[in-house]
């Protein structure tokens, strides 16, 4: 009788675009997206190990579409719906072995951008954890059925940012419609529903805050999401965002005041509507 052993990985791609700094398992990558606009022909990716154990890095570009609600998927090199920042940008180095509390930076640099049309160009620069790997011949860990086939799962890491090409001048508005209040059921949190829709040339970041809002009290902080993208070629994103309940709020009167800004200028306010309750 023949056994086989097959061993499946899982990976798991964590999406970084919004915040300035964050962590996925062990690693600690800063900033979460570049821009390269015309100002910089380098920019660097700064690492950190913040686990127990060494790691091991590679680095690579990969291609991703954000859909109508946020959620980004995979796309191959050839899709014509976007374009990609990966032929003009190269890094180095493209592996990375960090030890507990060690940090290394990555340099990434734009390359013939003169060759470029107007326009934004995206590619997501792709961090996999790579995993110590078992020798040849060496039993696997895992559960063996009636036929002999053993299935070891084993999760395989992995933090992709934004890098992104600006060519030419930015003409990008935005704006707030199709605001729905909903509590669904006794368990559900109250959520506040809408659209942010985008038009010009280039990608827009913000950040989105509501207040509770009853006439003659100060305004009450319910919700804060930072670092919300409507990445190009799409002309809106759906957003659906849980309200903290807080003490003496009742959702069954007054208003919400809704407000996407631009951190990186001066918390601009980009767009703002209200919805009464």
């Amino acid at each position: 009788m023949v056994y086989l052993r097959f061993r499946f990985c899982a990976i798991f791609i964590f999406i970084l675009w919004a915040i300035d700094s964050n962590a996925q398992g062990d690693l600690l990558i800063t900033p979460k997206r570049l821009i390269f606009d015309g100002s910089q022909r380098t920019q660097e990716v700064n690492l950190a190990n913040i686990g127990k154990d060494t790691a091991t890095y590679n680095i690579s570009f990969v291609q991703f579409k954000m859909d109508e609600n946020g959620v980004f998927y995979s796309i191959p090199d050839t899709d014509t719906t976007q374009k990609f920042a990966n032929k003009n940008l190269r890094f180095f180095p493209r592996t990375v072995t960090l030890a507990p509390n060690e940090a290394q930076s990555v340099k990434v640099q734009l390359i013939k951008s003169n060759e470029l049309a107007p326009g934004e160009y995206r590619s997501h620069l792709f961090f996999k954890n790579v995993l110590n790997k078992t020798a040849l011949g060496e039993d696997l860990p895992g559960s063996k059925n009636d036929t002999g086939i053993t299935v070891s799962l084993k999760p395989v890491y992995g933090i992709s940012i934004a890098t992104i090409i600006h060519i030419g001048e930015a003409h990008v508005t935005a704006s707030l419609s199709q605001v729905k209040f909903s509590k669904e059921g006794l368990k559900e949190l109250p959520a506040v529903h809408f659209k942010i829709n985008r038009s010009g040339n280039f990608s827009i970041y913000g950040d989105i805050k509501v207040n509770y809002v009853l006439p003659g009290e100060k305004p009450i902080e319910v919700a804060l999401m930072r670092g919300v993208a409507v990445y190009t070629p799409n002309p809106f994103r759906n957003i659906k965002l849980p309200l903290n309940t807080i003490p003496g709020i009742d959702f069954s009167k007054g208003s919400l005041h809704i407000e996407f800004t631009d951190p990186a200028n001066k918390n601009r306010v980009i767009s703002e509507i209200d919805t009464n309750l």
